[in-house]
């Protein structure tokens, strides 16, 4: 059984795929519309500058935006097993258990690139970075990213690249109107984040980009592994190398850019996802030996016939 057939595995009625999409997304929806209809007359990026002129530190502000995460990677692992019948490894990888090199392998992938683009960006022009690190604050950070990021991320890749992609794609019967929708859904519920306020909703081609990114991985992989590997490596490197005022992690990271307003080029936003995401999946395809590429991205879902 392929990575989406392990829906099948369980019990997946259309209303209790209503009832755990809306209990565990529920709060991103509700978030987004907010954001659309009422988030003209606020100031994203003021409020949340206020709000840390009260709270007692930036770390204490980004444990407080991950915890609710943890809240719900919980229930919808509880609504998987409970509700649908389902064990969380059909929900992780078709393969017999999770392989771990591969969350380790994505990990250090993406934040070899990270850390390497960003030097040679320092290099070439270190005007608008500046460096504020401070060993202690930096060590609480650095505890507090390792313990809530994967459960951030865990959500994140759980409901859609797991649970909205093998459930749409079992509806549906075919596996590119998951891998659209759950990259849509992905870069659309990031609406809402300041950089979208900052830069325009051009930044959506980053975010529905890596939607698809990771997307792909999953499918061409049977499984979740590289994308959580590469989302938390992602995340912690967003979290703890460079950070802004008006980005969505406002933390005591390594470095600062000090430019009062975003100053990305349609270029600088777009290149990751036209040139470093297909090296990427090069570079996973080499190693792990995918093909079939039409098949695994475009193909039918079939039902697999039960054991007697």
């Amino acid at each position: 059984m392929n990575y989406i057939q392990q829906a099948f595995k369980g019990d997946n009625k259309v209303w209790m795929f209503v009832i755990t999409t809306f209990l565990v997304a529920g709060i991103f929806i509700a978030n987004l519309i907010f954001f659309l209809f009422f988030g003209d007359g606020i100031d994203i990026i003021e409020e949340q500058n206020k709000l840390l002129e009260i709270i007692p530190s930036k770390n204490f502000w980004l444990a407080v935006n991950l915890l609710p995460f943890a809240f719900l990677l919980g229930l919808l692992f509880l609504l998987v097993k409970y509700l649908h019948q389902r064990s969380i490894l059909s929900l992780s990888t078709a393969r017999p258990k999770i392989d771990w090199r591969r969350v380790g392998f994505s990990f250090t992938l993406i934040v070899i690139i990270t850390i390497v683009t960003f030097g040679i960006g320092y290099a070439l022009d270190p005007s608008l970075i500046e460096l504020q690190f401070d060993p202690l604050k930096f060590a609480i950070l650095f505890v507090v990213s390792l313990v809530l990021f994967p459960l951030q991320i865990g959500l994140e890749e759980y409901l859609f690249r797991g649970y909205l992609m093998q459930h749409i794609g079992a509806f549906a019967k075919n596996r590119w109107m998951p891998l659209i929708i759950t990259s849509v859904m992905f870069g659309v519920f990031h609406g809402a984040n300041p950089e979208v306020a900052e830069m325009g909703w051009v930044v959506m081609i980053f975010y529905i980009g890596t939607g698809f990114l990771l997307g792909i991985m999953t499918l061409m992989d049977d499984g979740l592994e590289l994308a959580l590997g590469f989302h938390f490596g992602n995340n912690l490197l967003a979290a703890i190398l460079v950070t802004s005022n008006w980005s969505a992690l406002q933390t005591d990271a390594i470095f600062i850019y000090t430019a009062e307003e975003a100053s990305s080029s349609l270029g600088e936003i777009i290149m990751p996802v036209f040139i470093i995401y297909p090296i990427i999946l090069l570079i996973l395809a080499y190693k792990y030996k995918w093909n079939d590429w039409k098949g695994k991205l475009f193909g039918t879902i079939e039902i697999p016939a039960k054991d007697n």
